[in-house]
């Protein structure tokens, strides 16, 4: 994913858990909110409750891989932060994929 599509500071991130909405589902949970860009930004928060560095990593990479999947399919201008809950470990792709497809159609992104 390109760099432009990723939250890193920590403002911004801060920016969408005070002033974003939020919306869960059995697997994670997602700050939503509106930025002033033409396209959308993805952060990933894994704490360390899921596991060790390697496990963490891993949801990461899943997780960073959906979203790269399903960007084309996502309304444009929006900051987005997924946080995964502990159940996401024993997760396969696919399960995770409509989790996140579904927690992205409960926040009324998803253009489908």
């Amino acid at each position: 994913m390109e760099k432009k599509h990723r939250i890193r500071k920590s403002t911004e991130f801060k920016r969408a858990y005070v002033k974003g909405k939020n919306y869960w589902n059995r697997n994670f949970t997602l700050y939503i909110k509106k930025n002033d860009l033409n396209y959308t930004r993805f952060g990933i928060v894994v704490t360390k409750k899921l596991g060790k560095a390697v496990v963490r990593n891993k949801i990461k990479r899943k997780i960073r891989e959906i979203n790269r999947s399903l960007l084309p399919f996502l309304k444009e201008g929006y900051d987005i932060v997924l946080i995964p809950k502990k159940n996401t470990v024993d997760l396969s792709y696919e399960e995770l994929k409509k989790s996140v497809e579904h927690i992205y159609n409960l926040a009324g992104i998803l253009k489908r």
